[in-house]
């Protein structure tokens, strides 16, 4: 009969090397062991204090524990409110769909039905791509080069980083990968090849069901797509037939500054993925947003234990109220991404072939050496900032503070980024002040706070 350890020799930090699987990746890189956080701070055991330019990969876009939801949620479990329900109506969904079409869709002109697919982003990516292929009675999905859409066997197949792919360890099939935006650096025009195949009946290559597509690239290396591109996408899929699916699980929620990211280039997807900080909590939620005609699921067809998660229902509609209610909040997003961009530019302007990267609060910089990115993160720890990488070879620096991050805190993480990068790459060829926030407009109620 196996032994239980006694709490006195699980308590120390062995049991994480003794029983955790090989699989984990951040701790690795982040070797603290964290306490409690509020806003922008974590605390670790060890009393020392890190400034989050992370954001638990983007599920807390309003920062970790903001008192609004808290005390909503706190307020929903004491009163024994319904935590689990499947599908079943609940009050909490109500009160959810009711803020969701009021604050979101309605003032969008968005008619989309909306579907809870499972609780996960690759849940939603998963759904869209099976609703697709059954709309359209085609098997083919096309995606993008660099793309991640998830880690289950559909997304996988949509994703183009191969050690993510090799992990499925059996063949991705059914899935091409077409060139993103200027991934050939201007010298090749914008779908020329798929317009050729798509109008040559002798082509020999099988119309898709759909392309998905993600307005910024949160994982193949902060490629952002223009807006002209991302219409001349959606006009290429309208003319021949051909669902758009937009994966907007990282860089939506407001991370551009919109809710959504392809409010700018003004398209309008047929399929919508969104999860990470729709429960605004770090709470597990994820929709599926379909346009009416194309919601032909048979009752059941596609379902999951967990995709009715009430508690996240809740700090969603918190959310939701608090921040999507008028254009305030995303007013003050895009002031926080502009200082963002140029704090991490005057960094990069010290550096030859330093380049920025990203949009909105999902911006980096890609060093010219593939390692320095890794390296310079590491530096940034070690002063206590939490910032990761992103790209097939963690080739770009990546940063994701909260929207809720306040002037003062996204100066202070730029100033440790820009000390970092000194530490690793040596002193700047020309030395520029890196600008810092300036708040430059009144302190509301819904800001940082």
């Amino acid at each position: 009969m196996p032994t239980v350890p006694t709490t006195s020799s699980t308590s120390t930090n062995s049991i994480f090397d003794e029983l955790e699987s090989q699989v984990r990746s951040y701790c690795r890189n982040w070797p603290a062991v964290f306490t409690t956080a509020q806003g922008s701070t974590l605390q670790a055991e060890d009393g020392r204090s890190y400034l989050d330019f992370f954001s638990g990969a983007g599920a807390l876009n309003y920062g970790h524990n903001h008192p609004a939801l808290l005390e909503a949620l706190v307020d929903y479990l004491r009163s024994g409110g319904i935590v689990h329900s499947l599908d079943m109506h609940t009050t909490a969904k109500r009160d959810f769909l009711t803020a969701f079409r009021e604050r979101i869709l309605a003032p969008r002109n968005l008619d989309h039905k909306v579907m809870f697919p499972g609780p996960t982003g690759t849940n939603s990516v998963e759904s869209a791509l099976k609703l697709a292929r059954k709309v359209t009675g085609r098997q083919h999905i096309l995606s993008f080069t660099n793309a991640f859409h998830g880690m289950t066997l559909g997304s996988l197949s949509v994703t183009g980083n191969s050690m993510k792919r090799n992990g499925a360890g059996l063949p991705l099939t059914n899935s091409s990968k077409i060139p993103y935006d200027d991934y050939f650096s201007g010298a090749i025009e914008d779908f020329l090849w798929l317009e050729r195949v798509l109008g040559d009946s002798g082509s020999g290559v099988d119309k898709p069901a759909a392309i998905i597509v993600e307005s910024v690239q949160g994982e193949g290396g902060l490629s952002a797509a223009r807006p002209e591109w991302l219409r001349a996408l959606s006009e290429l899929c309208r003319a021949h037939g051909i669902l758009l699916i937009v994966d907007d699980v990282q860089a939506g929620c407001g991370r551009t500054g919109d809710f959504f990211s392809f409010e700018e280039a003004g398209i309008v997807p047929d399929i919508i993925c969104l999860s990470k900080s729709l429960s605004g909590y770090g709470l597990p939620l994820a929709l599926t947003l379909i346009r009416p005609e194309l919601d032909q699921w048979e009752p059941g067809e596609h379902n999951g234990t967990f995709r009715g998660h009430n508690p996240a229902f809740v700090t969603g509609t918190v959310a939701l109220e608090r921040f999507w209610s008028d254009d305030a909040f995303s007013t003050r997003v895009k002031q926080r991404s502009a200082e963002l961009h140029d704090g991490l530019a005057a960094i990069a302007a010290g550096y030859d072939g330093a380049v920025v990267k990203g949009r909105g609060l999902l911006t980096g910089i890609k060093f010219p050496d593939d390692s320095a990115a890794t390296k310079v993160a590491a530096a940034a720890y070690r002063r206590g900032l939490l910032v990761e990488t992103s790209g097939p070879e963690d080739e770009v620096l990546k940063t994701m503070p909260a929207l809720t991050i306040s002037p003062d805190e996204l100066r202070s993480g730029i100033e440790i980024i820009a000390a970092a990068t000194q530490e690793v790459l040596g002193v700047p060829s020309a030395p520029a002040d890196t600008p810092g926030p300036q708040r430059t407009e009144p302190r509301g109620e819904d800001d940082d706070t």
